[in-house]
């Protein structure tokens, strides 16, 4: 399974690393463009970095680039060379970029009296980013880094520990600059964090219906003949019960939920059935 892996991370090495850039530069333009004019803390390295630069006018790049080394070092220690090796190249390539757009924000005039506005083109930009840069397969640097090892040592979930980390920059954020700027980074991480995840799955085109149901027969001649839908049986077992069913399993198209919805409820009302979204099928007629 190990050998699937190093073949996922080989595969397209150039446009990964093609991909990664982008996102890195996206990312190096939105700080220097909106979030440091701004001072909005939207957590992160950047966002202590931004309050340095505040409190004792350090260079963000240095203090991004300071943090980031600190934070591989921290996971070279704990983690090893291997895992540590893919957060080296945004440790050191982001605060590069941060360096080098910082002029574009002079010749770039923003218009900030509609600072609402900006946090929202903010959130998508820096969720496109985010997203096109977990799709390439390296690993952030600055905070993340500490996440994985503590999940690693401590088994502490990293979506909590993200989070928790994220609230912490953000209200020392909210100190320096009040709670309104605070607000402002909380509504930019929520709408950066729903199209990070558009990005990386792609918007779902399609529904996965697992029903329950005694009346088997007539929910698949219903959705193979009238909707022209494949449909899968397979047995399961009851967990409380222990008693055996059949479920069906048919991906439809958004488009025709409501009537698939509404069809198996005419014809069983009683039917059980779950629905999930399918971001990718593959195969199948």
């Amino acid at each position: 399974m190990e050998e699937i892996l190093t073949s996922i991370k080989k595969h397209h090495r150039l446009k990964r690393f093609g991909l990664a850039l982008l996102s890195l530069t996206i990312s190096a333009l939105l700080y220097n463009v909106f979030l440091l004019p701004l001072n909005i803390v939207s957590g992160g390295v950047s966002g202590v970095a931004t309050i340095t630069n505040h409190l004792y006018h350090i260079d963000p790049s240095l203090m991004i680039f300071l943090l980031s080394a600190a934070c591989s070092l921290i996971s070279l220690l704990y983690l090893g060379i291997e895992q540590t090796a893919s957060t080296i190249v945004a440790s050191i390539i982001y605060p590069l970029l941060v360096k080098l757009t910082a002029p574009v924000a002079a010749m770039i005039p923003i218009d900030t009296t509609d600072v609402f506005t900006i946090v929202i083109f903010s959130g998508v930009l820096s969720g496109i980013a985010s997203g096109l840069f977990y799709k390439s397969g390296y690993v952030n640097c600055g905070f993340p880094v500490i996440c994985k090892v503590l999940y690693e040592n401590f088994k502490i979930a990293i979506s909590k520990s993200t989070l928790i980390i994220n609230i912490i920059v953000v209200i020392f954020g909210g100190v320096f600059f009040g709670s309104l700027n605070a607000m402002y980074a909380a509504i930019l991480l929520y709408i950066s964090s729903i199209v990070m995840d558009k990005v990386i799955l792609g918007i779902s085109n399609n529904k996965a219906f697992y029903i329950i149901t005694s009346e088997e027969e007539l929910i698949k001649e219903y959705i193979i003949d009238n909707l022209n839908h494949n449909v899968t049986t397979f047995d399961v077992k009851g967990g409380f019960l222990e008693k055996k069913r059949k479920v069906l399993l048919s991906v439809i198209p958004s488009r025709e939920y409501y009537k698939v919805t509404e069809g198996i409820k005419q014809i069983d009302k009683e039917t059980f059935f779950v629905v999930t979204d399918s971001y990718e099928v593959i195969g199948g007629k």
